[in-house]
C-alpha cells in the first residue's frame, strides 16, 4: 500500500514537473510570432498594397503649417540626426541588421518595411525614407497590436500601417485623424477617415515603449510611466503637452485642463533639445535660414519645457543643535512621465551642491563637471544605471537587459538626497546652492556615437563640426539658501 502511494506521488510531480513531454515543458516567458511579426524585433505590421506612402512635401502642398511646424520637430529628424546613426552604426556592427530593423521600425517606418533601409547611413535614400517619423506614417496608422506582443504591452512599434488599399479604380490612398472629416477632406487625393484611435496615447505607445530585442527589457518606459501615474487618471495625455505651444503646455500641467481643437500643433516637443541644436547649426550651414529659425524655436521651446518640468525645496536637519546635513527634495512638477525619461541609463540629471561659510570660502561640493566634460565622482545622479546578462555595468541598448539602478521620479512625485555637512567651528552660517543639471549623454558617450556615423553623414560638411561640441547643459532649478550652523 505505502508503495502505491509513492509511486503516485512520484507521477503525480513528474507529470507537474513537467517531465515527459508536459506543457510546462520548454515554456518561454516572451514567446515570439514571427508569423505574426515579419520584421521582428520591430513589431511592426503593414497591410500592404498598391497605394504607396507619401513623402511629407507632398503633404505640405495643402497642409502648409503642420508641415512646417513638422519641419521643425524631432520626429522629422528621426532617421538623419547623428547621435541615432552613432548608435545606428554601432549596432550593425555588434548584433547584425536583422537586429536594428527594431530601431529603423520606429525612426522611420516607411524605409524598414520596404527593405530600402539596408545599413547605417543615408546615402541614397528615398526622401520617403529621409523623412523619418512624417505626417503619412502616422496618419496611416489604422491599429496597434499591444495585446499580442511578446511582453503583451506596446513595444517596438506594434503599430499596424495601412496607407492605403486596392480597389476596383486601383490604389487608394486613406488617411487617418483624430476628427470627423469635412467635407472634400483630401480633395480626390486621399480618402478621410476619422480615427479614436489618433485621440488616445496608445497611439504614442507603441514607439514610447522600447524594449530589449531578446530579453524584452524596458530600456524605454514612458508610455507606461504616463499611464500608472497622475496625468493618465486626469485624461492629460501626450498629445496635450507635446502637441501644443509652451503657454498651453503649462496649462495642462498644471490645471489637467484638455487644450481645445485649435491650440494642437504638430511640432512634437519634448526633452530632446540636441537634435534640434545640431540641425538648426546645419540648416544654417546650408542656407536655409528659415529652416534654421523653425528647428531653433524647437530648441528654446525645449529648454523652456525642462526648466518648467522640475521644482526643489531645500531643508536642514540639525542633529545635537548642531547642522549635519542638508535635504535636497527633487519634485516632478510637471512631466506626464518619469523625470528624466526614455534611455534614462544615457541621459543624465544630476544635483549639483555647493556649501560655502559666510566669508565665502567653499566647504563642500558635489555634482561638478571636470576638464573632459564627465561628472565627478559620487555625483548624486537622478537617471538609471544599465547592466547586462553578466550583471556587470553596461550602456548600449542591445546589451542592456536590467537596470542596476533606476533613480528617476514619477509624475507628481519626488526623491530626497541628502548631504553631510562638517561645520568647521566658528561658522556661524552655512550658504548652499543647489542645481538640477539636465544633458542628454556623457561627453564621452556622446563622443563615441559621433565618431561612429557613416560616411554618408559628414559632421563638417553638414553640421561645420571639426570635433565634437561640448554637449550643451541645462540648469532645469536652481535654489539658494542660507542656515544656521547651530541650533
Amino acid at each position: 500500500m505505502k508503495s502505491s502511494i509513492t509511486m503516485a506521488w512520484v507521477i503525480i510531480v513528474l507529470v507537474l514537473g513537467g517531465v515527459g513531454g508536459s506543457s510546462f515543458a520548454g515554456s518561454k516567458v516572451f514567446d515570439v510570432d514571427h508569423d505574426f511579426y515579419p520584421y521582428y524585433p520591430s513589431l511592426i505590421k503593414w497591410n500592404k498594397s498598391n497605394a504607396n506612402f507619401t513623402s511629407p512635401d507632398v503633404c505640405g502642398g495643402c497642409h502648409r503649417k503642420q508641415y512646417e511646424e513638422w519641419t521643425g520637430s524631432v520626429h522629422s529628424l528621426a532617421l538623419q540626426e547623428p547621435v541615432y546613426q552613432g548608435e545606428l552604426s554601432k549596432a550593425y556592427k555588434a548584433v547584425g541588421h536583422g537586429i536594428a530593423r527594431q530601431c529603423e521600425g520606429c525612426h522611420s517606418a516607411a524605409g524598414m518595411v520596404t527593405g530600402e533601409i539596408k545599413k547605417p547611413g543615408i546615402a541614397g535614400l528615398s526622401p520617403m525614407a529621409l523623412a523619418g517619423v512624417s505626417c503619412d506614417i502616422c496618419h496611416s496608422i489604422s491599429g496597434t497590436t499591444h495585446w499580442q506582443t511578446p511582453s503583451h504591452e506596446p513595444e517596438n512599434g506594434s503599430f499596424i500601417l495601412t496607407p492605403g488599399i486596392d480597389s476596383a479604380d486601383g490604389a487608394k490612398l486613406i488617411k487617418r485623424g483624430p476628427f470627423k472629416p469635412s467635407d472634400n477632406c483630401g480633395m480626390g487625393f486621399h480618402d478621410c477617415v476619422e480615427s479614436s484611435l489618433h485621440l488616445q496615447a496608445d497611439l504614442c505607445a507603441s514607439c514610447h515603449q522600447v524594449y530589449h530585442f531578446e530579453d524584452h527589457f524596458p530600456l524605454e518606459s514612458t508610455y507606461l510611466e504616463w499611464k500608472h501615474g497622475a496625468y493618465a487618471q486626469k485624461e492629460i495625455l501626450c498629445q496635450d503637452c507635446h502637441m501644443v505651444d509652451f503657454a498651453t503646455f503649462m496649462r495642462a500641467a498644471d490645471d489637467f485642463r484638455k487644450p481645445q481643437r485649435a491650440e494642437y500643433r504638430h511640432n512634437f516637443n519634448g526633452a530632446n533639445y540636441l537634435l534640434s541644436y545640431l540641425a538648426s547649426g546645419a540648416a544654417k550651414k546650408a542656407g536655409d535660414d528659415k529652416k534654421a529659425a523653425i528647428l531653433n524655436e524647437g530648441y528654446e521651446m525645449a529648454i523652456k519645457r525642462l526648466q518648467a518640468a522640475a521644482d526643489m525645496d531645500l531643508s536642514p536637519i540639525y542633529r545635537n543643535g548642531k547642522l549635519t546635513e542638508i535635504k535636497v527634495r527633487i519634485k516632478n512638477v510637471r512631466a506626464g512621465h518619469n523625470l528624466p525619461t526614455s534611455l534614462t541609463n544615457v541621459r543624465q540629471m544630476w544635483l549639483e551642491l555647493t556649501a560655502k561659510d559666510e566669508k565665502g570660502n567653499v566647504l563642500m561640493n558635489s555634482g561638478s563637471i571636470d576638464a573632459q566634460g564627465h561628472l565627478v565622482e559620487n555625483t548624486r545622479m537622478l537617471n538609471s544605471d544599465g547592466m547586462g546578462k553578466d550583471f556587470h555595468f553596461a550602456i548600449d541598448p542591445w546589451a542592456v537587459t536590467s537596470f542596476s539602478r533606476h533613480d528617476t521620479i514619477p509624475p507628481r512625485g519626488y526623491k530626497d538626497v541628502y548631504y553631510g555637512i562638517n561645520a568647521p567651528q566658528g561658522i556661524s552660517t552655512i550658504l548652499i546652492e543647489a542645481k538640477l543639471r539636465y544633458r542628454q549623454a556623457d561627453q564621452g558617450v556622446a563622443e563615441a556615437l559621433l565618431g561612429a556615423v557613416s560616411e554618408s553623414i559628414n559632421l563638417k560638411e553638414i553640421y561645420g563640426l571639426t570635433k565634437v561640441p561640448t554637449l550643451p547643459i541645462v540648469d532645469m532649478v536652481t535654489k539658494q539658501a542660507s542656515f544656521n550652523a547651530l541650533k
